[in-house]
């Protein structure tokens, strides 16, 4: 019953996603959702309008040689008044901009690319994490999920620098197969840090005055299922870990946490953003979790994955599209159609 219902959205969404998408949304519906060969009229024919999709193009003409991009004068201010990047807003437009890049099928020779990817590399750390943008540098794992997927996307594996940061972020995983933020999601259990103020706690830090992180001294802290879904989001583009012990536990961590309650505050915390459809899928959602989950070869065959699928499906609207949950939007609307026709044509690959 359930591949039925897969079955004809796949076939419904496609067809009608294929007649109304721009450009590089189309591409990826033909290649990674219907599988044309290359030579497909209609394909080819998206591949020569994605060239000239003014979006990508304008992401190109603004980007400098350097691989940064302009930022708007408040979020400048903000960044000079510190010590400058990569602590600040040009870290994350660099990243963010990569990302929408990849979406519009650019590749690493592609303008600056190259040199946006290697800026990004130049600020990595001893211990592999990559400085920025937070001031107080406590490493993201949701942040450095991101850009290692990025990296990843723009064909740096192999890379020692990337290498190094995928271990970075692995030597961080929890012993529930979950990750926090180092200190900052922790500190509210601790009794000696509990009744402290955040800016008093991040001070001491800052001073170094705390001791080293060390993961296995918070077992029974609970980890962040936010933080925990954007580490393994770039963990996931490591094909070749799928099947290790250690990123199943991570991705049934979080499967079996779908639609509750969070339980950090650094991110989201009501369970209702399991069901909001958004777009990007950097930002944590019950979207991105089954993009994930998918990837990873979680299918049919998990009975836990059929009530996320059942929810996909209902989330569909009458014209048998998604569509943002706060104030649909033309654009995004298709992007968000697309990431849920992968879902769900990953998912039917593997009945």
């Amino acid at each position: 019953m359930l591949r039925t219902e897969v079955d004809k959205a796949v076939e419904e969404a496609a067809a009608k996603l294929n007649q109304t998408a721009v450009p590089p949304v189309r591409r990826w519906v033909l290649e990674y959702v219907l599988w044309k060969e290359k030579n497909d009229p209609a394909l080819a024919r998206a591949i020569e309008e994605c060239k000239t999709y003014r979006p990508f193009l304008k992401l190109l003409e603004s980007q400098r040689p350097d691989g940064t991009w302009p930022i708007s004068t408040p979020r400048r201010i903000e960044e000079e008044a510190g010590p400058g990047p990569p602590y600040g807003w040009s870290q994350r437009i660099i990243v963010r901009n990569l990302y929408m890049l990849f979406e519009y099928w650019a590749t690493k020779d592609t303008g600056h690319i190259n040199d946006s990817l290697e800026l990004l590399l130049s600020w990595q750390r001893e211990d592999g994490f990559i400085r920025g943008p937070d001031l107080d540098d406590i490493p993201r794992p949701y942040n450095h999920g991101l850009t290692l997927g990025v990296l990843m996307k723009f064909d740096m594996k192999g890379d020692m620098r990337v290498e190094k940061l995928l271990q970075a972020l692995l030597g961080m995983q929890r012993h529930d197969g979950g990750w926090n933020i180092p200190y900052i999601q922790d500190m509210v259990y601790r009794p000696e840090y509990k009744f402290m103020k955040r800016e008093e706690f991040l001070n001491l830090k800052i001073k170094g005055k705390l001791p080293p992180y060390d993961p296995s001294d918070y077992d029974d802290v609970p980890s962040c299922v936010w933080t925990t879904l954007g580490a393994l989001r770039g963990i996931s583009m490591y094909r070749s870990l799928s099947g290790e012990k250690r990123i199943k536990k991570a991705a049934e961590f979080v499967l079996e946490r779908f639609f509750k309650k969070n339980f950090h505050s650094s991110y989201y915390l009501s369970e209702h953003n399991w069901t909001m459809l958004k777009f990007p899928t950097y930002y944590g959602s019950g979207l991105t979790a089954l993009d994930t989950l998918v990837h990873l070869g979680f299918g049919p065959g998990d009975e836990r994955m059929e009530k996320p699928i059942r929810w996909l499906l209902n989330a569909r609207s009458r014209d048998g599209l998604w569509h943002r949950s706060e104030r649909p939007h033309p654009l995004d609307d298709q992007w968000i159609s697309l990431v849920s026709l992968e879902i769900l044509g990953h998912f039917r690959d593997m009945y």
